[in-house]
């Protein structure tokens, strides 16, 4: 078995940690250490001072890590500057708690689906699934079955993978294979499945009546109401939900925009596929202009283990008075979507 050591967040992660947010105008040590990550990362900044170019710099990271480019580095933006500048190999990767997150994760990850060992979505998050599809490999390579990539599994990983311009990944497929296979008895598509309806705390008259709609066309919907949406995330994984659709109201908008989970080198398709529903569905009967879809990694997309959408709805004061209107078109489109998905 190899030797595992601790692991905590180096003096850089923390004192990053202790100074967000950061944004225009600030400067000092925090600023200069944010700035020489995002240069090593490609995105060219640097002299101390969270300048223009420096905001540029973080949009731009943003973007390219599916979060919302906004220019201000919080918790969220921090935490994906630090996972990017993990490459695989540089540490040990076993399962811990809080769990290990990372770009090293992700790759471990994309190389387990690619040798047709099953570790779940490819989410750079070190979990249960993750662990086992990495004993799999163990196993069926000879090595001590310890859940741990240390340099001799990482060797032997190394050594078996295939190709780089290869795509087959077991993990999109799984995806689609645990929603198809897990068909209710009921003749309706929606009947007996367990829909998360997801609110920050924006939206409530919204969410409730999608959560009135779904009830009625006989599933079980459950309200994920909290402003963290990671804890959103979690009560969607604890409870086994079939999908969720998380609500967002946009004043800054007039659009309708869907986003799905895409992260690295990796899409949820079956994701996709209800956004690119979804986007197609809203706009018109809403008065809303078409906003098409995005991938994102943001956390309610990112930490579920189902399917999962975020709908964002501009012009909130046309959109809430028509809440019975958006939970029909949404049970309507669901309905299409889960049937798409038994063919």
């Amino acid at each position: 078995m190899e030797r595992v050591p601790p692991a905590s967040p180096s003096p850089g992660e923390r004192s990053g940690l202790a100074n967000l947010p950061l944004a225009a105008g600030q400067s000092g040590e925090p600023v200069a250490d944010l700035q020489q990550r995002l240069t090593k990362l490609g995105h060219a900044c640097g002299s101390g001072v969270f300048d223009d170019e420096t905001g540029r710099a973080v949009r731009s990271f943003q973007s390219s890590r599916g979060l919302r480019p906004d220019g201000v580095v919080d918790t969220q933006t921090w935490a994906a500057l630090v996972e990017a500048g993990y490459h695989l190999g540089d540490r040990p990767l076993y399962r811990r708690r809080p769990m290990l997150r990372g770009d090293d994760v992700a790759e471990l990850q994309h190389r387990l689906s690619q040798l047709g060992f099953d570790p779940g979505r490819i989410d750079g998050i070190l979990g249960d699934d993750t662990v086992n599809a990495l004993r799999d490999f163990q196993r069926n390579a000879g090595l001590a079955v310890d859940g741990i990539c240390g340099h001799r599994t990482l060797g032997e990983l190394r050594r078996l993978t295939l190709r780089k311009d290869a795509t087959s990944l077991v993990s999109p497929l799984r995806e689609r294979l645990l929603l198809a296979t897990d068909r209710p008895a009921g003749p309706a598509a929606l009947s007996g499945r367990r829909i998360g309806v997801g609110d920050a705390g924006g939206f409530a008259p919204g969410a409730a009546a999608l959560c009135r709609a779904l009830d009625a066309a006989g599933a079980l919907a459950l309200p994920l109401q909290h402003p963290d949406a990671s804890h959103r995330a979690h009560e969607a994984n604890a409870a086994a939900l079939h999908c969720v659709v998380d609500l967002r109201l946009r004043a800054d908008s007039t659009a309708c925009h869907v986003a799905y989970y895409r992260g690295y080198r990796y899409e949820s398709l079956v994701s996709k596929q209800l956004a690119e529903l979804v986007a197609a569905a809203l706009p018109g009967p809403l008065a809303l202009e078409p906003g098409g879809i995005d991938g994102m990694a943001l956390p309610i997309l990112r930490e579920t283990r189902m399917p999962a959408v975020e709908v964002q709805l501009g012009s909130p004061a046309a959109i809430v008075p028509r809440t019975a209107l958006l939970a029909s078109l949404l049970v309507g489109t669901l309905e299409v979507w889960l049937s798409s998905n038994w063919d």
